[in-house]
């Protein structure tokens, strides 16, 4: 089985890399995604950009990778940025605390404009609406 190859971005500086995820790279698992991760980093990458853009929803063992993922770049100076991550994702980075780790880009197509608040629902955690 060929395993895809990350993508550089040739428009950022060289020790970027962007790797692609979708659901047809994670239907047998997470072995593919870790390879794509640690090709990437045997290839000197400082920054690794994961595009989450084909991606319905992830599972924690993901970003446990992205972590190891994360600290080895940080060695190096740089890190791990999720682009494109879903509303589950993103609920789960807030209650692990990941959010404060890894750095969470909107994905191209999440230009929606203002989200609409529900009249009565709290803005944030213990205030009440008025």
């Amino acid at each position: 089985m060929s395993r895809p190859a990350p993508a550089r971005n040739t428009a950022a500086a060289e020790d970027e890399v962007v790797v692609a995820l979708d659901e047809a790279l994670l239907a047998d698992g997470l072995a593919d995604a870790r390879w794509l991760l640690h090709e990437a980093l045997l290839g000197g990458a400082r920054r690794i950009v994961v595009d989450l853009g084909g991606v319905a929803s992830l599972a924690s063992p993901a970003l446990a990778s992205f972590l190891w993922a994360h600290r080895a770049c940080r060695a190096r100076g740089g890190g791990l940025v999720l682009r494109g991550a879903d509303r589950r994702t993103a609920d789960m980075l807030r209650r692990t605390g990941l959010w404060r780790v890894l750095q969470v880009q909107p994905g191209p197509s999440s230009s929606r404009g203002p989200r609409r608040r529900t009249p009565g629902r709290p803005t944030e955690p213990g205030v009440r609406g008025r």
